[in-house]
């Protein structure tokens, strides 16, 4: 037994130190791992303070204390400035599977980060970093996501990257590189996601790009690429996203695009394509954004493309493409394309086209033809027409019959030009027409009979011609009005001139018109038959349907002179009361100035027998009653800084040198005991809530004559006044509006969820966002609701001011703190763009806002915002759209927003020049999550 114990000793020594030994290597390796760490100085600061790395909330560790991940998607404040990559030893992080780094570093991207081969993810984006792409980059077989986005790299995409078999996305975009596209891309089979734009990539498209069957997003524009675009892209089955704009490219554009069914954008624009737009891009029925601007294109708009029922941008301006439009207007001599500094008929002064570019509108065009006339026109071509305004060109000749050929039109205003013939009955074709209008010509002959199948809710002027016959009768379903003034009509009034009481207006004033007035008029909506050839007696019922005016001039008509008389007697009563009330007023004006002038003289007495019904407090002392009517010379309108939906604002200098801001509200129970009571209970209550982004609420005086309050005065005043103010707006520029809103985001928070029972303001706008020197924002006006009537409770009367009530009041009058979450988005929204928002909100409830580009939506009295605010900027407008949500169970709480404002640090996933208003109501956040 002793032996057997003696043998197996080696071989227990050797287990023993096997364990140990790998055991030693782990705790050397960890610890190299926290000495980089800490070398690198990128981890400076108190959130970095523990002695085990894996603490840091950035850091991962795996069950052995092995850094497998490193993400720092924020700025650290404590960060080093001009820190560098190569800061930290990569060597020292075998075990390192994710790398993602948005600090702003300089310098280059080190050969040893070759030395990571269970690197799967790698994000460098957003830096500083300069130099060229190692090609040790190539050794990361297990690289899986790769961006580099948004710095400064220069030199050659290297080969080796094609090495690369398991990514599924690289952005190299937004850098300065250099050279082809190499053909090794070809090799990456599982890419889905491939950005190489914003670069200064020459040479062709590889055929090779073919190959990679599962790319969903391919972007190359902005580089100078050039050749013709592959037809080895037709292939590219799952792309959805397709933009080679800002190239040389040349050749055609390949039918096998068709092929390309889940395509939703295409944008070739600004390159030097040639050819015919192939037809097969009209069976890309998710296209929602089309744009072939700015090539050398011809041929016609394929009529396909009219089929893409989801399109919503399309662009094929400045092309050659063969428009039968184009050709009529210029057959027309109307336009001089050299004035109009443009070969691309959309851009001509007066022109308007549809989404396919065909001419939907004609406005006052500048016309070069010295005596234009209608017949210039081709109508038949222009069958998009829908809008044709020609009023005050000096055009002569005949209205031709060929513009009924304008089956869409809605409007046509041919007025004040010197047209002579007739009206040609094919107008009133026109079952869309609204407005026809053709006063002041030379017009002559009848109306034609066809008028009475004219559009139902129709305005037509015919006035000061010279037409004459017969007023044709109205259909039954007419919601009209007409002007047939100044003409030679003379033909006799009919009862059924018009068979749609109330609904039809018509002034045929100064004709020649004939006949008796029939009783059924009263059934019109209104007539003007003055100054024709009318007879016989005024029924009695004309009495009190229509004035006097609207008859005189009629020589035989008999009992005219009962309405006259009727209006006269009108004035008899009229005139005296008005004059009885001016004389009332002056006389009350002038004693009220006459009291205010011996107010002064009497306050002393007044004051010491009302003296004992206020009270005020908390402001440096006691504030006197008549220190603060001193101060504003009892309210002087000179004072007057705003007034709102509940008082007046004063600016008050007391005694002491101490400013205060005084509201005086609007009240009628001063004298009320009771009331009195329960306000002064109501605003102590208020005066006790503090919070920095409060406006202080100091004290109250409740008088006999007056009630008002007393709070902390703000420089600045409102944002709505910063806002509406140019110079002021510059000096609020992007950081202290974002400040401005996290402030009053801060106030809203501590009444929702810190103050017992939660305070709901009620009335959160721009007016009642105030602005300290430093442009710091405090929410004012806060209860005031309460004060105002403190027996008020949720279930209450619509309260609010228009433009910043949630929409649930009209129907619940329930005010919650959800009410206040949608006025909060409003005033985001106006504050981002510094104007009210009713449009753009508006425009979410028809889905309409894909075209819509954040951009374009800001404040254009301020430059974009740099790259940190552009960060901000998004956040809160995808917050206050989802504030803005018609379901208040939808809108977040204000807690939820502040958490949400949290992840603001998070950087950009792509250009803020390219955010669009749908992506952030979708909640497609443009960050990296």
């Amino acid at each position: 037994m002793a032996i057997s114990n003696f043998m197996w000793t080696p071989v227990i020594l050797l287990l023993c130190h096997a364990i140990r030994f790998p055991l030693s290597i782990a705790t050397a390796m960890i610890d190299e791992e926290k000495h980089a760490l800490l070398q690198s100085n990128w981890f400076n600061g108190s959130n970095f303070n523990s002695d085990d790395p894996c603490g840091w909330n950035c850091i991962t560790c795996n069950d052995v204390g092995s850094v497998v991940s490193i993400q720092l998607p924020y700025e650290p404040i404590s960060i080093q400035p001009r820190a560098q990559l190569a800061d930290l030893n990569f060597t020292a992080f075998l075990n390192l599977e994710g790398l993602g780094v948005q600090m702003g570093l300089i310098g280059i991207i080190p050969i040893q980060i070759g030395a990571l081969h269970n690197l799967t993810y790698l994000d460098l984006s957003y830096n500083k970093l300069t130099g060229i792409i190692p090609i040790q980059i190539g050794a990361l077989h297990n690289l899986i996501y790769l961006d580099l986005s948004y710095n400064k790299l220069t030199g050659i995409i290297p080969i080796q990257i094609g090495a690369l078999h398991n990514l599924t996305y690289l952005d190299l975009s937004y850098n300065k590189l250099t050279g082809i596209i190499p053909i090794q891309i070809g090799a990456l089979h599982n890419l889905t996601y491939l950005d190489l734009s914003y670069n200064k990539l020459t040479g062709i498209i590889p055929i090779q790009i073919g190959a990679l069957h599962n790319l969903t997003y391919l972007d190359l524009s902005y580089n100078k690429l050039t050749g013709i675009i592959p037809s080895q892209i037709g292939a590219l089955r799952d792309l959805t996203n397709l933009d080679l704009s800002f190239n040389n490219l040349t050749g055609i554009i390949p039918s096998q695009i068709g092929a390309l069914r889940d395509l939703t954008n295409l944008d070739l624009s600004f390159n030097n394509l040639t050819g015919i737009i192939p037809s097969q891009i009209g069976v890309l029925r998710d296209l929602t954004n089309l744009d072939l601007s700015f090539n050398n294109l011809t041929g016609i708009i394929p009529s396909q493309i009219e089929g893409l029922q989801y399109l919503q941008d399309l662009n094929l301006s400045h092309n050659n493409i063969i428009s039968k439009e184009k050709d009529i207007l210029l057959e027309s001599k109307w336009w001089n394309i050299n004035d109009s500094g443009s070969n691309y008929h959309c851009d001509w002064h007066g022109i308007s086209c549809n989404l396919f570019e065909n001419v939907i509108s004609i406005d006052q065009p500048r016309i070069h033809s010295k005596q234009p006339q209608l017949a210039d026109l081709n109508f038949t071509i222009l069958e998009k027409l829908e809008y044709l305004n020609l009023s005050r060109m000096g055009i002569t000749g005949i209205i031709p019959t060929q513009i009924g050929a304008l089956q869409n039109l809605i409007s046509l205003d041919l007025s004040c030009n010197n047209l002579r013939g007739y009206i040609p009955s094919s107008i009133f074709n026109l079952r869309d027409l609204q407005h026809f209008i053709v006063s002041q010509n030379q017009l002559s002959g009848s109306i034609p009979e066809k008028l009475a199948n004219f559009n139902n809710r129709s305005y037509i002027d015919v006035s000061q011609n010279n037409l004459s016959g017969n007023i044709p009768y109205l259909n039954d379903h007419f919601h009209f009005n007409g002007n047939f003034s100044h003409n030679k009509f003379n033909g006799i009034l009919s009862s059924s001139i018009c068979s749609a009481p109330p609904l039809c207006s018509i002034d045929l004033s100064y004709n020649s018109i004939s006949g008796s007035i029939p009783t059924e008029l009263c059934r019109l909506q209104y007539i003007n038959l003055s100054y024709n050839l009318l007879s016989g007696y005024v029924p009695s019922e004309i009495y009190s349907c229509f004035h006097y005016d609207c008859f005189k001039g009629n020589k035989e008509l008999l009992g005219l002179e009962k309405i006259h008389k009727g209006s006269k007697s009108l004035l008899k009563i009229i005139i005296p009361l008005t004059s009885f009330l001016v004389i009332t007023f002056v006389l009350g004006f002038i004693l009220f100035e006459s009291f205010r002038k011996n107010k002064k003289s009497i306050r002393g007495t007044r004051e010491a027998k009302n003296g004992d019904l206020f009270s005020i407090w908390n402001y440096d002392g006691k504030i006197a009653y008549e220190d603060v009517i001193e101060a504003t010379e009892d309210f002087d309108i000179k004072y007057c800084i705003g007034t709102g939906a509940y008082g007046s604002v004063y600016r008050a200098q007391l005694p002491s040198g101490k400013i205060v801001a005084l509201k005086k509200l609007h009240r009628r129970e001063y004298g009320n005991t009771s009331f009195a009571k329960s306000f002064h209970n109501e605003v102590k209550m208020l005066s006790e809530i503090r919070h920095r982004n409060i406006v202080k609420l100091h004290g109250f005086c409740l008088h006999s004559q007056c009630m008002f309050l007393i709070y902390e005065y703000m420089e600045r005043g409102s944002l709505f006044y910063v806002l509406n103010n140019d110079n002021e707006a510059k000096e609020l520029n992007w950081s202290k509006r974002v400040n401005a809103i996290k402030g009053i985001r801060n106030a809203l928070l501590y009444m929702h969820h810190d103050c017992a029972p939660p305070i709901i303001h009620r009335d959160i706008t721009s007016n009642n966002i105030l602005l300290n020197s430093n442009m710091e924002a405090f929410l004012s006006d806060f209860g005031t609701a309460r004060i105002i009537d403190p027996n008020t409770s949720n279930q209450t009367l619509l309260v609010g001011t228009y433009g910043y009530v949630a929409p649930e009041l009209a129907y619940t009058l329930v005010v919650t703190e959800k009410c206040d979450v949608y006025s909060f988005g409003v005033v985001i929204l106006e504050t981002i763009m510094g104007r009210h928002p009713g449009d753009l909100i508006l425009s979410l409830s028809k889905t309409c806002t894909g075209s819509i580009l954040l951009k374009d939506i800001l404040d254009s009295r301020l430059p974009l915002p740099s790259w940190k605010d552009a960060k901000d900027v998004t956040f809160l407008v995808a917050i206050a759209l989802s504030c803005l949500n018609p379901s208040p169970n939808s809108r977040p709480s204000i807690q939820k927003v502040s958490q949400r404002l949290l992840s603001s640090n998070l950087p950009l996933a792509f250009p803020f020049n390219n955010i669009s208003i749908q992506d952030l109501v979708n909640e497609d956040m443009p960050i990296i999550q």
